[in-house]
């Protein structure tokens, strides 16, 4: 039997108006949990598609917001939220020294401080009920970097960082943490970075680009045994063992990667 047996549960997936999210919660609800659907706009479109599913207009890149949804993903539930997805994120920004102030502020609002103010409203919950699922989307750029995107790199490296301290600080409480960091994924984020790079888009450049419902397949995967880290390249994971065994090493490669895409 698996670990965290999904059907019935009472789920809530944000940025699923479209993409990566709204193909994560067609398989909960595929795999027989009640799903909210939140997002700036098509949320309820997308939940119309699925039976019985809830959308809910929300703006995760605020404290407020955030409160907004746990709370209004509870009455619309009938009760407690025994797994919250954090998927929403913006890929924004260029250089350190080009990228305007208002593009980091959003970068952080919806890649990292999202995750946590959802947890501030969660956790308490979860502590007293002994349990609780905290899932959160971070990128391969979160482990490694993101060439071209000082935002990108620096935002889905503190998200992994705040789903470790999840897992670390909540694990012996009944919370429990999974991570997902894909790397090319053919949804309309990864192809706003095409003009990112004089040589062309980087990450489809570097590997596979696997479609939304692939992923949403590996996440369900991952949640059934209650793995804390979802790769669904794998070749993310043996760039991480490069990283760690020889940095130099891979810090090199990185630069020789970006110099050719520079040069075209």
């Amino acid at each position: 039997m698996p670990a965290m047996d999904l059907a019935g549960k009472n789920t809530v997936v944000t940025g699923a108006g479209r993409g990566i999210g709204a193909a994560i919660a067609t398989a909960f609800h595929r795999s027989g949990a009640r799903v909210v659907l939140a997002d700036l706009q098509g949320a309820e479109e997308t939940a119309a598609t699925l039976d019985g599913a809830i959308g809910l207009t929300a703006d995760v890149g605020t404290e407020a917001g955030n409160r907004e949804l746990v709370e209004g993903a509870i009455d619309a539930l009938g009760g407690p939220i025994d797994l919250f997805f954090a998927n929403a994120g913006v890929g924004i920004g260029s250089d350190v020294v080009v990228t305007p102030e208002e593009d980091w502020d959003l970068a952080f609002a919806v890649n990292v401080h999202a995750h946590r103010w959802a947890a501030k409203y969660l956790v308490p919950g979860w502590l007293e009920r002994g349990e609780g699922y905290f899932c959160s989307t971070a990128s391969a750029a979160g482990l490694l970097i993101q060439i071209g995107s000082a935002p990108y790199t620096l935002t889905k490296r503190a998200a992994v960082a705040f789903a470790e301290y999840m897992a670390v600080t909540y694990g012996d409480a009944g919370i429990k943490v999974t991570c997902l960091c894909p790397q090319g994924v053919n949804t309309d984020m990864l192809h706003a970075g095409d003009d990112m790079m004089p040589g062309g888009n980087v990450v489809k450049d570097v590997g596979v680009v696997l479609e939304p419902a692939e992923v949403a397949d590996r996440v369900v995967e991952a949640i059934e045994v209650e793995r804390f880290f979802v790769l669904p390249h794998p070749e993310v994971a043996d760039y991480m063992r490069l990283k760690a065994d020889d940095p130099e090493r891979w810090l090199g490669g990185m630069r020789k990667l970006q110099r050719r895409m520079l040069a075209g």
